[in-house]
Parts: C-alpha cells; structure tokens; sequence
C-alpha cells in the first residue's frame, strides 16, 4: 500500500496533511525519515511512526450498535438522521456501512463494518442467517399463530415466507414474544403478524446469527465487536 493512502487511513489527516507531515520530515519507516508518500510499505511488517509514536494500520471495522427508533439504517441521508451520524469522525473515516436494515422505529442490534464480503455472507439468501426479535404484538398470539409461522406466512403480496420460530413469552391484549427469521423481507415481521390480524407495537432485534446485541448497551450507544464476537458472527 502507498505510505501516503496508509497514513490518511489511519486517521492522520486529508491527503493535504499527510504530504505537509511527510515534507517536515515527522514519518519514519523502519527508523528511516521518508518524505516521499508514493513509497509502497507493508502494513503488517514495516514499522511506521509519525513523530515518534507508532502507526498501527487497520483495515476493517466492525462496530455492534443499539440502533434506537427514530434514525435510518443508511450510510446518508438529506432529511433523517442516520445509525452513520451517530458514530465519531475515527469510525467515519473507515467509510462504514450497516449491514442489512433495520426499520427506522425498530431498535436493537446494527452490525456497522466496512467488511463488504462479510456483509455479503451475513445477507445472503443461501445462508440463511437468523435474526431474532422481541415483539410486543397487540392482539392475542396463540399456539396456532405459532404453528403457521413455522409453516410459512402468506403476506399481503402473496409472498410466503420460509419457516419461522414464534415462540410466546406472555399473552395478552398486547402479547410479548420471540420470533427468529432466517430472511430479510421489508417490514417481514410487522407483515408476519398483519396477516394474522395483529399488530406489532414495539420491536427489537436481539441477535443475528450467534452475536447477540450487549445488554450494557444503551440506546444509540455502540462499541467495537471483541475477537470471539467477530469469530461468532463469522461463523454464523
């Protein structure tokens, strides 16, 4: 990689910036002063300081968000705010992206990264990821709703969905319940329960695949995911 493109994705600055620091002599490469920002170094190998203090290059993020109601799942937007204003300049500069949607009054885990192959398996319709959501469902869900979630939903477009597991936490005028998707359809688990004629009033995803979303997490807060956190997600 050019020791210049290294530098402004590590943070140091716009490209401006990072030729000045280059020009003043501040960026050694294995103790030597380089001043030339088309020399190509190693990441993993060479040994990169700017006055003095060392250059740990990195590649991917991934950042696990409690997404809260009232911001969109997207990079940007004109007239909303979106999960991507609500993070610091140091991740910004990674040019990340959530993974998958969640609705803009639906709170719960966002996987946020740059990863685009990671992203890509965790979408995929071949893999067939699950994601698992607590709902507050207005009308009463009963052991036969259950039974027809895990047939497949015939939605208001004539789609049926794949099997699904609705499991019945507590029943009620407004019932609180699990349910685990392995798809990813618009608004799926509000159309799921529309078309037994209920009415979903509160959403949270609280997994996807193995990583579920950390209870210590308040809403709007994130926090880098741990190495077993990447390996779970990974694996999924």
């Amino acid at each position: 990689m050019r020791l210049d493109k290294l530098l402004a994705n590590a943070g140091l600055g716009s490209r401006k910036d990072v030729k000045a620091l280059l020009k003043k002599g501040c960026v050694t490469v294995n103790g030597e002063i380089i001043k030339n920002g088309t020399m190509h170094v190693d990441e993993n190998a060479d040994i990169i300081k700017v006055n003095e203090t060392a250059i740990h290059y990195q590649k991917y993020v991934y950042i696990m968000m409690h997404k809260p109601p009232g911001v969109i799942s997207a990079t940007e937007d004109k007239r909303e705010k979106t999960v991507i204003d609500l993070l610091p300049s140091d991740i910004k500069r990674f040019r990340p992206f959530p993974v998958g949607r969640l609705d803009k009054d639906t709170e719960g885990l966002l996987l946020i990264t740059n990863n685009g192959e990671l992203a890509h398996q965790l979408l995929s319709p071949k893999k067939q990821v699950d994601k698992t959501y607590y709902a507050k469902v207005k009308g009463l869900v009963t052991e036969e709703d259950c039974n027809y979630f895990a047939r497949g939903v015939r939605l208001n477009d004539g789609y049926i969905t794949k099997p699904a597991l609705l499991r019945i936490i507590q029943q009620g005028d407004v019932s609180e319940v699990e349910i685990v998707i392995s798809e990813g359809k618009f608004h799926q688990v509000k159309r799921m329960f529309l078309a037994v004629d209920k009415k979903v009033i509160y959403l949270k995803r609280t997994k996807m695949g193995k990583l579920s979303l950390d209870s210590q997490l308040n809403l709007g807060e994130y926090r880098e995911l741990s190495k077993d956190e990447l390996e779970l997600l990974t694996k999924s």
